[in-house]
């Protein structure tokens, strides 16, 4: 049985040009309901999965996240305020290209009794200026 919700996935398609930071990159995503969000994950699919931004237990959790988006990714409104889950990504790179999916644990059980639910998912294109 799978725990994603159809009526509430969306997909996105983002374009950016690299060391884009004047205005940043928004990656949205938004959970089905603002109460009880215990966890968030980002994470980038391809080429491999990996952690962009995890936040667990009311905090971000940097020790699960690859290096390479240390101090460039946040949640657009840290409070996460009518469900917004979304993630602005700084100083964008090619390696920044690919698949971002948005997962999202909510309820009142401790967060890894359940499985993080598929949101969104955002591609993301990264071309040199001129292209």
């Amino acid at each position: 049985m799978s725990l994603l919700c159809p009526c509430c996935l969306f997909s996105i398609n983002k374009t950016a040009e690299p060391g884009e930071n004047i205005t940043n990159i928004i990656l949205s995503c938004r959970a089905p309901s603002s109460t009880n969000i215990r966890a968030v994950e980002w994470i980038r699919t391809d080429p491999r999965p990996e952690y962009v931004f995890v936040y667990r237990s009311r905090g971000h959790d940097r020790e699960n996240q690859h290096e390479s988006f240390k101090d460039r990714v946040e949640l657009k409104d840290s409070e996460m305020k009518d469900g917004d889950v979304s993630l602005v990504l700084r100083n964008v790179k090619i390696n920044d290209r690919g698949t971002y999916e948005c997962r999202v644990v909510q309820g009142k059980t401790h967060h890894w009794q359940r499985s993080p639910q598929l949101i969104s998912i955002v591609h993301l294109s990264v071309h040199q200026p001129g292209e």
